[in-house]
């Protein structure tokens, strides 16, 4: 539990540290609500997350949850947003290599450990190994991945992004589950079109 805390305490730092680097466009009032709705302190207030905020994913060997101003209103114009990610034990528990368009990722490890990484512009791979406590950031707009680094124990991370709305775009679903051409990627990929028939129908609906 202490350890739980203290990672709280350091998410809640990196959420405003965040915050000084947000992508979403300022606001022109303390805080933006939808039309016809009277705030107060339950409209500030999201109690969604206690469910997943500790042990592995439940029935999926990966499972994210996303708190943008689309699940939480109040989030609209503050330039801030999280994820819980929960990966099961095993080489399963993998969340795939994406990319958040309108914001960098920063990630702590609340319990477990995972293998994370991103690539450069050039191509470079820069990967680590990360524990409870350890934080990480993704640089906007790059792709990168996290996998559990254990084979029989859950790991649960929390990031925290400088947007209310990062963005996700998932490489494997985006390019093969997109109605690209099946020709133009097996070019692209130096493949066959058997092989590329696999990865669109594992990556569609």
């Amino acid at each position: 539990m202490a350890a739980f805390r203290a990672g709280i305490v350091l998410f809640a730092f990196l959420a405003v540290s965040l915050r000084a680097l947000a992508g979403d466009p300022d606001i022109t009032a303390d805080f933006i609500t939808r039309p016809g709705v009277t705030p107060d302190g339950n409209f500030f207030t999201f109690r969604g997350l206690n469910r997943v905020i500790s042990g592995g994913p439940s029935g999926v060997p990966f499972k994210g949850t996303k708190l943008t101003q689309d699940e939480f209103p109040a989030l609209a114009g503050q330039s801030v947003g999280l994820s819980v990610l929960q990966f099961a034990p095993g080489p399963g528990g993998v969340n795939p290599p994406h990319t958040h368009p309108r914001s960098a990722e920063l990630l702590i490890v609340i319990q477990g450990v995972l293998n994370v990484g991103f690539v450069d512009s050039t191509n470079k791979l820069f990967s680590q190994t990360l524990y409870a406590g350890d934080a990480f950031v993704f640089p906007k707009g790059l792709v990168h991945f996290q996998v559990n680094g254990d084979s029989n124990y859950p790991a649960v991370a929390i990031s925290a992004f400088g947007s209310s709305n990062a963005g996700t775009i998932s490489l494997p679903k985006n390019i093969f589950g997109s109605q690209i051409p099946n020709s133009v990627l097996a070019e692209s990929f130096k493949t066959d079109a058997v092989t590329v028939g696999k990865l669109v129908s594992a990556n569609s609906g």
